[in-house]
């Protein structure tokens, strides 16, 4: 299971690795664009969903890697006080009953919308525009997907966690 946890883990690591040049590439399209605007007088629609497009797929595509690293939002009311065999517990428990079912219920939803809007390849949300939005869609269930992978990793790990530590 600890192998299971480790390629799970290493799919989230690439990717947030790999995200962090996008992360770049989102600052100097922007840099582009203010140059454009500000200095020669002008604008391109595509360039500005283009940072857009960037921030979708840092944000989306990175929830998993923010999981694997620690980073995302806790709710420390209890946890932080917690020993470490409570933590565990916790953890188990919010993979569980909060994160998979709300993942589950998000990528079940989104399905028809990103299923439809490929079998037309839905264009640019506005005229001038990057025509794509279905790869913009498409972050949703890859958002829900990253981040289930995430989890199962962390839900083996926790579950270790329990047998390892003494109760």
């Amino acid at each position: 299971m600890a192998r299971l946890a480790d390629v799970l883990e290493r799919v989230n690591s690439v990717i947030g690795n790999t995200l962090c040049w996008a992360a770049l590439g989102m600052l100097l399209l922007q840099f582009v664009i203010v140059l454009l605007r500000y200095v020669f007088g002008y604008s391109f629609i595509f360039l500005d969903e283009g940072v857009l497009y960037f921030h979708a797929a840092i944000f989306m595509i990175g929830a998993g890697y923010t999981f694997l690293v620690n980073a995302h939002v806790r709710v420390d009311i209890f946890y932080a006080k917690a020993s470490e065999r409570a933590q565990a517990w916790i953890d188990v428990f919010g993979h569980l009953f909060l994160l998979t079912p709300a993942l589950l219920v998000l990528l079940w939803f989104s399905w028809p919308t990103v299923r439809g809007s490929w079998a037309i390849l839905e264009g640019p949300i506005s005229v001038g525009g990057i025509p794509a939005s279905f790869l913009l869609k498409t972050l949703i269930p890859a958002y829900c997907v990253l981040l289930l992978m995430q989890g199962t990793a962390a839900l083996i790990r926790d579950i270790a966690r329990l047998k390892d530590t003494p109760a």
